[in-house]
């Protein structure tokens, strides 16, 4: 156990350090974003692949979180319909941009595109899709992860390219290759995967510092409280009537 939150501590101590510049801009963007198209503006967030999906609901109807973010919940990749299913739809060319297209995202929008490695086709199609809509991208996945795996690797994209090559702002969550952390003595393979704490965090700061940066504008952002709280279903149906239809998964 002991090893174990070191190693993450230490991941989300180096994101916190080496990253500060990155959030700083992507709270920045957020913050421009709501400010000049108006506090009803949505903020995109998808998360193509297995347990990146987690990122996407990690930020969306969360308690202190922003209520202007939709997640992008589309079955595909989600575990819930079947891991391998999953994993063979995050690598299928062409799903990303289908993505995309279906939820309508198109000119002004902002959109999150979060992944652990960063590496694969349905998400590099999403970036590529949302990039020629006119879309603003920032990216949230591991550097090192996606310039370590093999351009030949099967969950690669046609054209090879990684997220971070393609974002208008990437955010480097730091997840080392392989993901698991821990070494057990007579265990061939690692363990403790860390890249869920990197992607947490790391949203949950952006989105922090975007809310700090809208309040310090004199903007004061719209919050979800949580519905099990003392109010919380009073306060929640403030927004219910202005975001319900717009916000897909609602």
């Amino acid at each position: 156990m002991r090893t174990y939150a070191e190693q993450v501590v230490s991941l989300i101590g180096r994101i916190e350090t080496e990253e500060t510049d990155a959030i700083g801009a992507a709270a920045t963007l957020i913050a421009d974003h709501l400010t000049r198209h108006g506090a009803d503006r949505l903020i995109y967030v998808y998360g193509p692949g297995g347990h990146s999906n987690l990122a996407a609901q990690e930020v969306f109807f969360r308690a202190g979180g922003l209520v202007n973010v939709s997640a992008i919940l589309d079955e595909g990749t989600l575990l819930s319909g079947g891991a391998l299913r999953s994993m063979a739809i995050e690598r299928t060319p062409g799903y990303g941009r289908v993505v995309i297209e279906d939820n309508r995202l198109g000119a002004g929008d902002l959109l999150i595109l979060v992944n652990a490695y960063g590496i694969n086709a349905a998400l590099i199609d999403a970036a590529l899709t949302a990039r020629e809509h006119g879309v603003t991208v920032i990216g949230v996945s591991s550097r090192e992860h996606a310039d370590r795996t093999a351009p030949g690797h099967p969950a690669r994209h046609p054209t090879k390219r990684n997220l971070h090559d393609l974002a208008d702002l990437h955010i480097d969550t730091k997840v080392p290759i392989g993901d698991a952390v821990l070494e057990i003595e007579g265990v061939p393979e690692r363990v403790g995967a860390i890249s869920t704490f990197a992607n947490a965090y790391t949203l949950n700061c952006v989105m922090a510092a975007a809310i700090a940066e809208l309040a310090g504008r004199g903007t004061v952002p719209e919050i979800w409280r949580s519905g099990n709280a003392p109010g919380g279903d009073e306060r929640n149906a403030l927004f219910l009537d202005r975001f319900r239809g717009r916000i897909r998964w609602l």
